[in-house]
């Protein structure tokens, strides 16, 4: 557990992905933001039992996006605590179960080590229809949070949402950026800080990244709290952002590159075709090797099964016995 900023608690997830207590700045009150990996639910319920009260719970849970690492534990925490959930209207098709994200970009250049696992990730969608409910688009002061005002940052999803407090000047960014270096899965568990891009395989629109970090650096945060990595305080977080902007730059190739996908309020309107992936092919010639092997061995096992059905083994007969019980030689 980390204290990002006054009233601002932030829990690791398996030293994978952040979620954020809140305070809305009435005591005992606070919000929820994100909600983790599916399964995080009892973590985070014991969390904040320890940081206000056993039994304690939210005014409403608020979804950055709807990424199953972001919202995997919205609907068990919904239901546990009868609250609300609250997301960027872009955000409802996918947490509706009426779309999924744009298929993620294993090729795109700088992906890392995540680039790799992505590969293996499934569509993402959840269904919420019980109990999400959109931002109100037209006020940027997100409910129970009077001192907060939501900032729309697409590029990684439709709808991601960053939050900023103006007072004292602290950002949760979500994964419009993040405050490791998101490309290695071995900086993402040791928490080393470094702002940095945020998810490569999994943006769909580059030039709306480039927008949403510029967007958040103008804002000179004095204390960062992301979906991924340390939470980051002092000069370090505005400079670091602002370098962060400064520097950005498109990938040199990847799916989305030249023609990101297209959404609107029903999902995704378009997608580029995938690119030639020559490690995705590998796995799918060894995958084919391997059912060979598997389908030879079956026949080969149900061949000698129907043989000895056919020639059954003959019979060992029966030693005989003397009227003494002596066997008969």
């Amino acid at each position: 557990m980390e204290k990002v900023a006054a009233g601002v608690h932030q829990l690791s997830i398996q030293r994978f992905v952040n979620v954020y207590f809140v305070e809305t700045g009435t005591p005992g009150e606070w919000v929820l933001v994100d909600t983790g990996l599916p399964g995080s639910e009892q973590a985070i319920i014991a969390a904040a039992d320890q940081i206000f009260y056993p039994g304690s719970h939210p005014e409403a849970i608020i979804l950055t996006h709807g990424h199953m690492d972001h919202a995997g534990s919205a609907q068990a925490l919904a239901e546990h605590w009868k609250v609300p959930v609250l997301a960027h209207p872009l955000e409802l098709p996918f947490l509706t179960a009426r779309a999924v994200y744009p298929p993620a970009d294993p090729t795109v250049a700088g992906g890392g080590s995540l680039a790799f696992v992505a590969r293996f990730f499934p569509p993402q969608s959840f269904q919420l229809t019980d109990y999400v409910q959109p931002l109100p688009p037209n006020d940027v002061d997100p409910p129970f949070l009077p001192d907060w005002e939501w900032l729309h940052v697409p590029g990684h999803a439709p709808g991601q949402i960053a939050l900023f407090r103006q007072q004292d000047r602290t950002l949760l960014g979500a994964d419009a950026f993040a405050t490791c270096n998101h490309e290695s899965v071995p900086s993402v568990l040791l928490q080393l800080p470094k702002i940095s891009i945020a998810g490569a395989p999994f943006n769909y629109n580059w030039q709306q990244v480039g927008e949403s970090i510029r967007q958040l650096a103008a804002l000179e945060p004095e204390a960062i709290g992301c979906g991924h990595g340390p939470a980051i305080k002092g000069p370090q977080a505005a400079d670091g952002l602002r370098q962060l902007a400064r520097e950005f730059r498109v990938p040199a190739h990847g799916r989305y590159v030249q023609h990101p996908a297209r959404t609107d309020e029903n999902g995704v309107a378009y997608v580029p075709p995938a690119p030639h992936d020559p490690i995705r092919a590998k796995f799918a010639v060894a995958g084919a090797g391997l059912g060979a092997l598997v389908g030879a061995a079956w026949l080969m096992k149900r061949y000698q099964k129907r043989k000895q059905n056919e020639y059954p083994r003959p019979l060992a007969a029966e030693p005989k016995h003397s009227r003494t019980g002596e066997v008969m030689r």
